[in-house]
């Protein structure tokens, strides 16, 4: 359901039904059948490990969401728990965890959505409570988002919108509200989000293979890459910006990758 590579590029952190992350070193060596080990199982989950994320220049910290609605700090080298956000405290998720994303700008604080409509800031310093909790959202939180400058961030729901937020103040700064889908009348769900590096655009995947390209000042839509000549044929499922922002890359229930640039894009099966 989830993976994320380590800071160093050395390892990959995988998440999935079966309740537990597990890490994997690339410098292992590979078994006969090409299959690489696992180098540590991450256990202590009730629930299914839906997102997971090294906290940036740590490759000794990952934090993961869970529905068992809770996310939880980890120390990969022993395996252990340093911090569980939410569970027996009052102020944690009443439902599942879907998607969490870590500021880059100040790697204390994280955000959490989940499928109870709502986003929590956590600070790792403090695991008891949730800093605030963000509401606007009519239906699960799908996936979250920092903007670049970290004092924004990026959601995308059930309910067919994309939102942006104030950090500090809570406050909800736009709403990216596309119209139904032809064919049956209904809001395609939003399933990921991504920011350029600069924050100006907003990518968009959707459950009817849409990506919409967001204006994010104006809440315009720029170009949907579903439109184009060999798009997905599937719910977009993921995405992802390159580190230098000069391609996307989206996976979709169709099997297929797709990595879209300015000049076109290429497609790996």
């Amino acid at each position: 359901m989830t993976c994320a590579f380590a800071p160093n590029g050395q390892s990959v952190a995988c998440g999935g039904l079966d309740s537990a992350c597990s890490i994997f070193n690339l410098s292992s060596q590979a078994d006969r059948d090409g299959n690489m080990p696992v180098s540590r199982v991450l256990t202590g989950h009730k629930g299914y490990v839906s997102s997971c994320q090294y906290v940036p220049d740590q490759e000794t910290r990952l934090i993961t969401g869970s529905g068992d609605q809770t996310c939880v700090l980890w120390d990969v080298t022993t395996g252990q728990r340093i911090s569980i956000f939410g569970g027996e405290f009052p102020s944690g998720h009443t439902a599942d965890v879907l998607s969490l994303s870590i500021n880059s700008l100040n790697t204390n604080m994280f955000i959490s959505g989940s499928c109870d409509t709502t986003v929590r800031l956590w600070d790792l310093r403090i695991a008891s409570r949730a800093v605030r909790t963000y509401h606007g959202h009519e239906g699960d939180i799908n996936s979250v988002k920092f903007f670049p400058d970290g004092q924004r961030f990026g959601t995308g729901s059930d309910d067919g919108t994309c939102r942006l937020f104030d950090m500090r103040t809570g406050h909800q700064l736009q709403v990216y509200n596309r119209e139904p889908d032809r064919n049956d009348n209904e809001l395609p769900i939003v399933t990921s989000v991504a920011f350029s590096i600069s924050g100006r655009l907003l990518f968009a995947g959707y459950s009817n293979g849409d990506c919409y390209v967001w204006d994010t000042l104006l809440a315009e839509v720029v170009l949907n890459l579903g439109t184009l000549q060999n798009s997905h044929e599937g719910r977009i499922s993921c995405l992802g910006l390159s580190s230098d922002g000069s391609a996307l890359c989206t996976g979709s229930w169709d099997k297929n990758l797709k990595i879209w640039a300015f000049s076109g894009h290429r497609k790996i099966v």
